[in-house]
């Protein structure tokens, strides 16, 4: 007799369980997280997936998560666009100095990572692509730390526009190196520079369009901002499924779409929208599937590649934004810790790498190491580094009197902070040089 009403076996799980269980893990993960002071709940989360992912347990596999990566887009996506909205292209242009920090900082990354990665024998292209890589940076890492001390002042304003700003050009440098990619592949004339333009045009519109559709429904619905969570989740939704389905950007499309909005708006209907604690799920689901995807045999055969890629870049961030700050007249608790909350690496860089994966095979291996194993780094040891730079901006607002630090933290305090800076003063303010 045939049971045609059971299950088949193995069970085909499906991308809802993967859903539940990356929240499930990453829960647990927060508990680790809460019952050591010293560990970010980030890092609790990328542990649990660690442990629970084809590295340790091997309760899912790669072919799992993969079934899963919609639920991560959508993560990610999410949080580009709230990434977006903290640049104001009209307020951009009247702080030129923030604009000139970016593109120094930027440059001097990309340069630095360039030559140590040359020096250590990686081949020019390989080392072109995770230069171009190392500008980005994690938005969900400061805007997840920065929302969980309450910390908010002109510091935190700035690394964020420089976060954006970061993964504007991380974006616009990797498809720029796109035409090399192909020729590498011998792939016709047409497709090295139809292939980048189309990428970049059309994630461009794609984004121009959406934004100003879902800004103009904004307006129309005003009066109805129960409706607003559901407009611009429905907005960046519809916009990741276009970017899919017409072969486009599913990381740029999202962060031009909250750049539309933000700087579309001339009331604040949209840009200030809280989208509440269960914002913070997505944020969970992202960190517990970077644990899971982790590659550990890769990392450790380019670890020491992956090492010095860490320290270049780390260095070249700071380094950019503390000199170019300083000589563009920011104040030296900016200056000194933006830098600090640029260094996490995780969403645009693995979106990068995976489309060197999927588009780019032969030099993919490399590349995704390299970065995989660098991202490992910095999701661990960001977070905290992070908090601590908030900290020491003076930014997070309700801390104990002593704002939180232990005996080291108020050693080093003097050297990275002087009065705090007025919190409501705008963030083209004209600013007086630090003595």
């Amino acid at each position: 007799m045939q049971l045609d009403f059971l299950p088949t076996w193995p069970l085909q799980l499906n991308t809802l369980f993967f859903f539940g269980f990356l929240l499930f893990c990453g829960a647990l993960g927060g508990f680790l997280a809460h019952r050591m002071s010293w560990l970010p709940s980030i890092t609790g989360f990328m542990l649990v997936g660690l442990v629970a992912g084809p590295n340790v347990l091997g309760i899912f596999d790669y072919d799992a998560l993969a079934d899963a990566r919609i639920v991560v887009d959508i993560a990610l996506a999410l949080i580009l666009y709230r990434l977006g909205l903290s640049l104001d292209i009209k307020s951009l242009l009247h702080d030129k100095g923030l604009l000139l920090v970016s593109l120094v900082e930027s440059a001097l990354t990309f340069v630095v990572v360039y030559f140590a990665m040359s020096l250590f024998g990686i081949g020019p292209l390989v080392s072109a692509v995770v230069a171009a890589i190392a500008i980005s940076s994690s938005p969900a890492v400061l805007l997840h730390v920065a929302h969980e001390l309450g910390a908010h002042g002109k510091t935190t304003d700035r690394a964020e526009a420089l976060v954006a700003l970061n993964n504007v050009l991380a974006f616009l440098v990797f498809a720029g190196l796109l035409p090399a990619l192909y020729q590498d592949t011998e792939a016709p004339l047409a497709t090295m520079i139809g292939a980048p333009l189309y990428q970049l045009l059309g994630s461009t519109v794609l984004g121009l369009v959406l934004g100003w559709m879902l800004h103009m429904v904004a307006r129309l619905t005003k009066r109805a901002t129960q409706y607003s969570l559901a407009l611009v989740v429905g907005a960046v939704a519809m916009t990741l499924g276009l970017a899919l389905a017409f072969g486009l950007s599913a990381l740029f499309a999202p962060l031009v779409l909250g750049v539309v909005v933000k700087t579309a708006e001339k009331q604040d209907l949209l840009a200030n929208l809280e989208f509440g604690p269960a914002f913070e799920l997505f944020f969970v689901a992202l960190f517990v599937y970077a644990g899971a995807s982790l590659h550990l045999k890769e990392m450790v055969a380019f670890a020491p590649a992956a090492a010095v890629y860490v320290i270049a870049r780390s260095v070249a961030k700071w380094v950019g934004v503390a000199a170019t700050g300083y000589a563009v007249g920011w104040h030296r608790r900016t200056h000194r810790n933006a830098g600090l909350m640029l260094l996490p690496m995780a969403g645009m860089a693995i979106g990068l790498a995976n489309t060197m994966t999927e588009q780019f095979p032969i030099r993919a291996a490399e590349v995704a190491s390299i970065v995989f194993a660098a991202v490992a780094v910095f999701e661990t040891l960001g977070p905290p580094v992070v908090a601590r730079a908030l900290r020491w901006a003076g930014e997070v607002h309700g801390d104990d009197e002593d704002r939180g630090l232990t005996q080291a933290d108020a050693v080093m305090e003097p050297m990275v902070a002087e009065a705090p800076e007025s919190e409501t003063a705008p963030l083209n303010a004209q600013e007086k040089p630090a003595a």
